[in-house]
């Protein structure tokens, strides 16, 4: 079995083995009250200690004067700490890190409960070179013992930390799991978690499905680190979201926000755009599928499959694609496989990829004519032109085209050609 440090005395002469004795048992003899001063100090230093009540500082109590009577047994009998020997420092904290308290914290109270010990060391030793020299003898161990005790307070405090997160994840995963099966939880652990999010039978939600597609910073699309950090920027909601069910799964990030009171699918889409660049800032791009709300639990499962497949309309390079933000024509349009972009006629084609490369003034025109109502005069005036602009520019789509923009069916051919052709992307490239 492993062993702790060795805190018996050195080779000391038989007046500084004395000396030494005597500073221990000196010490011995104020421990009630060395005890009641650490725990003063602590709860003057330590913020989150100074919040507790009195019950609280009698278990601190109990915990210091433990710590100290081991330690001066040891140092006095010249045995060594074994692991076995702190199992009562381990249970106190794993109560600390179960009550929320953190590490620093514990870690501090150790560095005052050491400070302590040795002012009343130094006091009880005297002045005289002789005692001073068997005080300094006591340096050594002591440190050896504090360095020992919060290494095992560190460890369960770990240990309490990873199982925590496993039983978090494996909460979420499995309260997702069962909202994608069309069902909000009716009892037991996962109800609470599902309340605790804001999430019942019949709340209006959506689906968030968002993958990794570039990280400039390592290159590594495969770490699990981007799913975790990913899935902590979007658990971070805005001021009027409350916490969202964010599990990483399967290779990507599932988030499932409720649309509360005040909100509207416009505002979710919004907060997860920002998410979207401000990863994008930090050298993470990600791409995201928005869902429409889902009315309860049960349309759950078509919002999900509706986010992945938003994914399908964005860009390799990544972005957001919001279908509350889609017409059913941008949605089609964004949709056409490569037999609807060979339906668009040459001419129409060449005349749109000449265009873009132009500045895109004519499409801004076929557009803005559309939204006018056919309005040529309207449409001038918010393109910023004079209306005869607008006429040669019509002619000239005509001309080149042989579809006449004041024609319904020929304005119509036109926008559809402009959607597929901007759906398609700079190089028709998409995921």
């Amino acid at each position: 079995m492993s062993r702790g440090p060795a805190l018996g005395a050195p080779a000391l002469s038989d007046p500084l083995s004395r000396e030494r004795h005597r500073i221990l048992h000196a010490v011995q003899d104020r421990l009630e009250d060395v005890a009641r001063t650490a725990v003063a100090v602590m709860r003057t230093e330590i913020p989150s200690y100074a919040l507790q009540d009195e019950r609280f500082f009698d278990d601190v109590r109990d915990q210091v004067l433990t710590h100290y009577r081991m330690q001066l047994a040891a140092l006095a009998g010249g045995r060594d700490i074994a692991p076995e020997d702190l199992v009562f420092s381990r249970a106190a904290a794993m109560r600390r890190a179960r009550a929320g308290f953190a590490l620093e914290d514990w870690i501090s109270a150790f560095r005052v409960g050491r400070q302590v010990l040795w002012d009343v060391l130094l006091d009880c030793a005297g002045t005289s070179a002789e005692a001073q020299q068997a005080a300094l003898s006591l340096v050594t161990p002591l440190m050896r013992y504090v360095d020992f005790a919060s290494t095992h307070a560190a460890q369960a405090y770990v240990e309490y930390q990873q199982h925590v997160v496993a039983d978090a994840d494996r909460e979420r995963r499995d309260l997702l799991d069962q909202l994608l099966a069309g069902a909000a939880p009716a009892r037991g652990p996962l109800l609470a978690a599902a309340q605790a999010y804001g999430i019942g039978p019949h709340s209006p939600m959506m689906a968030v499905v968002a993958v990794c597609v570039d990280d400039t910073r390592t290159g590594d699309l495969t770490s699990a680190e981007h799913g975790y950090a990913t899935s902590a920027s979007i658990g971070i909601a805005g001021p009027w979201a409350g916490r969202t069910l964010v599990v990483v799964r399967h290779g990507q990030v599932v988030a499932v926000p409720v649309v509360r009171t005040g909100m509207d699918a416009e505002d979710i889409c919004s907060h997860f755009e920002a998410v979207q660049r401000r990863l994008a800032r930090e050298g993470t791009m990600l791409s995201m599928g928005i869902s429409t709300v889902a009315e309860g639990a049960g349309e759950l499962p078509r919002a999900y499959e509706e986010a992945r497949a938003a994914l399908d309309l964005v860009p390799s390079g990544g972005g957001v694609a919001a279908l509350p933000r889609l017409s059913p024509f941008d949605y089609l349009a964004l949709r056409a496989d490569d037999l609807a972009r060979q339906l668009v006629d040459p001419r129409v084609r060449a005349l749109l990829e000449d265009d873009r490369r132009r500045g895109d003034t004519l499409a801004a025109t076929v557009r803005a004519f559309a939204e006018a109502d056919l309005n040529l005069r309207l449409a001038a005036d918010r393109l910023r032109i004079h209306h005869n602009t607008a006429h040669y520019r019509l002619r000239r789509i005509e001309e080149r085209t042989g579809r006449n923009p004041r024609r319904i069916a020929d304005l119509l051919e036109l926008l559809v050609a402009l959607a597929i052709r901007d759906g398609a992307g700079e190089g028709g490239d998409h995921q």
